[in-house]
């Protein structure tokens, strides 16, 4: 098939180099010529681990980058991948979806049948307001040339390669058959596990097979679109959850990590999304649930628990500044440093992370900030462009003359710091570890005060000192 993706970002940079590593010949459409420059040259517009890897492997053979729309033409697939910014209200802008949606019709050819693919997060009734624009501006007939369907993505950034060759469901939103059985065509080669894992292996991706195929699942456009916000609306408030409980741990001098374990032990919970952390963020949580929100507020129909969330969640970057103030007396005059600025990691993203909101509350209370990230740095000066912080280039800088260092972005290097350095440098040696991620034996060994989250008593060591040194 021909597919066509718009924008070039985590969605559709990922998406198009998917397809094109399974045959079909793929075309990514973005006004930024720096990223479709970069597609056409074999390198990755963004940081995802194996995205590189692929398109270096599939760029020039069945995979390009275009900033004109003429390929829309002749393709069978097009997915719209733009992005949709909140407003203030919270609801989603749709302005990239109509813009897209216009560009898209002004191309379509009436002699061919296209489905447009909505994978994009987009609120509940877009895929009608698509229809309604592309009938609009090219004239043509709704489920005779064209179908406007939903098709929302699942992929966590950082396994986003992983994420899209082996995915727990696909979702496919129409009533169309036509364009049902067009999907299910292009989608084929990933209900069979072989094709997938093959070509992770060859791009040098190591993966951990799964026993079952993913879940093929159909149903119409607006449950499809609902489908994506309650997901990830159900699953912010299982962090904000555990995370309410950890806080309660720690006042009660139990341990939340156990408490979490033993949790997840029961098949009707799970132990994903039951890691204790300094919150949420993002950029799919925070405007996700934002956006159900003010769908909900909107119908009358306001989802109270999602609303929860959502308070719990600035609570637990509340707690943060306070958990370090109480350590230190008081922040004014101190020196912070933080270890990540990403919301995870594996990922350059730092759109409306935990990192800006806690910064930002301790810069109010007169503290001075040093900071470190192995990929988010740039991203996050640019957001941020007004924030008076030091950025350091090597990790270990945040100690010096340091009062807290606080860890809130669990990358791998940093368990590998030179900790006996840092504690040289600092004026206080305070760690404050929001991933219960470090060993507390060996960060105390080396003459730290140490802490976690949820930890009110001793907990069994994570990590081996084999894995710290």
């Amino acid at each position: 098939m021909k597919v066509v993706c718009i924008g070039a970002g985590y969605v559709g940079s990922v998406t198009g180099a998917a397809f094109a590593a399974l045959g079909h010949h793929t075309t990514v459409i973005d006004i930024d010529t720096n990223k479709v420059n970069a597609i056409n040259e074999g390198t990755s517009p963004i940081f995802e681990p194996g995205l590189e890897a692929l398109i270096r492997k599939f760029s020039g053979r069945t995979l390009a980058a275009t900033n004109q729309y003429e390929v829309v033409t002749d393709a069978d697939v097009v997915f719209i991948g733009v992005g949709t910014p909140s407003k203030e209200d919270g609801s989603a802008d749709l302005k990239y979806i109509e813009l897209a949606a216009r560009n898209i019709a002004e191309h379509l050819d009436r002699n061919r049948y296209t489905v447009i693919v909505n994978k994009s997060t987009v609120p509940v009734g877009t895929a009608e307001h698509v229809t309604a624009l592309i009938s609009q501006y090219s004239n043509l007939t709704n489920n005779e040339h064209f179908s406007v369907i939903s098709n929302p993505e699942f992929l966590r950034e950082g396994y986003a390669v992983e994420d899209v060759f082996l995915p727990d469901r696909i979702v496919i939103g129409t009533m169309d058959n036509q364009a049902r059985s067009v999907m299910k065509e292009l989608y084929s080669q990933l209900m069979d596990l072989q094709k997938p894992i093959e070509v992770l292996q060859e791009i040098g991706l190591a993966v951990q097979p799964k026993d079952e195929l993913p879940v093929y699942f159909e149903t119409d456009t607006r449950s499809a679109e609902m489908i994506k916000y309650a997901s990830n609306a159900f699953l912010a408030v299982k962090i904000s959850y555990i995370n309410e409980v950890a806080r309660l741990c720690e006042a009660l001098q139990s341990n939340a990590l156990d408490v979490a374990k033993g949790m997840g032990l029961d098949s009707r919970i799970g132990n994903k999304f039951l890691q204790v952390s300094s919150g949420w963020s993002g950029s799919c949580f925070p405007k996700d649930t934002a956006e159900f929100l003010a769908a909900s507020r909107k119908h009358g129909r306001e989802l109270n628990v999602v609303k929860a969330a959502v308070e719990s969640n600035l609570e637990m970057h509340a707690y943060i500044v306070e958990k370090t103030k109480r350590k230190l007396g008081t922040l004014f005059g101190k020196r912070i440093g933080f270890l990540g600025l990403t919301f995870k990691p594996n990922t350059d993203d730092t759109r409306n992370t935990q990192a800006s909101i806690i910064i930002q509350m301790m810069l109010g209370q007169g503290a001075n900030i040093q900071v470190h990230d192995p990929q988010g740095m740039e991203m996050f000066r640019h957001i941020n462009p007004n924030l008076p912080i030091a950025y350091c280039d090597q990790a270990e800088q945040v100690a010096l003359n340091a009062d807290a260092v606080i860890l809130l972005t669990h990358w791998e290097e940093y368990v590998h710091l030179d900790w006996n350095e840092m504690g040289n440098m600092m004026n206080f040696k305070y760690v404050l570890d929001t991933r219960n991620f470090l060993s507390s034996h060996f960060i105390r060994d080396k003459g730290f005060h140490y802490e976690g989250l949820g930890v009110g008593i001793e907990y069994r060591e994570l990590r081996t000192l084999s894995n710290v040194v």
